[in-house]
């Protein structure tokens, strides 16, 4: 069972994440690549908005968990890089809560200066813990 860490010697993170994350991992390993806004079409979902490619970036990490055989709760880290984090941290933030439920993975964000796609503003890669099989 997957749960958060605390620490008093911590600040709370000002952001949907945990600190840290913890879980016995005794099962397999899923290293889910960078995800971006793209549909299964391969169209840029929400050009121009932060909340709207995120959402369509967790689909995207969702259906890769799923056909895995896990789900998004099996998720214990995300790295986040998007293109401008001053403007888009809230929006970033508004669609994660609405996809990674407590105890919520570790993560990382970062801003970078380009993305494979000029239309891209956010990219997300994930490491879940799945269950043996």
């Amino acid at each position: 069972m997957k749960r958060e860490i605390q620490s008093e010697k911590l600040a709370v993170p000002n952001g949907h994440f945990s600190q840290a994350t913890i879980i016995e991992a005794k099962g397999r390993l899923l290293f889910i690549s960078g995800m971006t806004a793209r549909t299964a079409d391969g169209a840029v979902a929400a050009i121009g908005d932060a909340e709207g490619q995120t959402r369509q970036v967790c689909e995207n990490i969702k259906a890769a968990v799923e056909a895995a055989g896990g789900k998004l709760e099996d998720i214990v880290r995300v790295d986040c890089y998007c293109k401008d984090i001053q403007r888009d941290f809230q929006a970033i933030h508004r669609a994660r809560r609405d996809y990674f439920h407590a105890p919520v993975p570790a993560s990382t964000m970062v801003e970078v200066p380009m993305m494979v796609n000029p239309d891209y503003l956010i990219e997300i890669n994930a490491i879940a813990v799945l269950p043996a099989e």
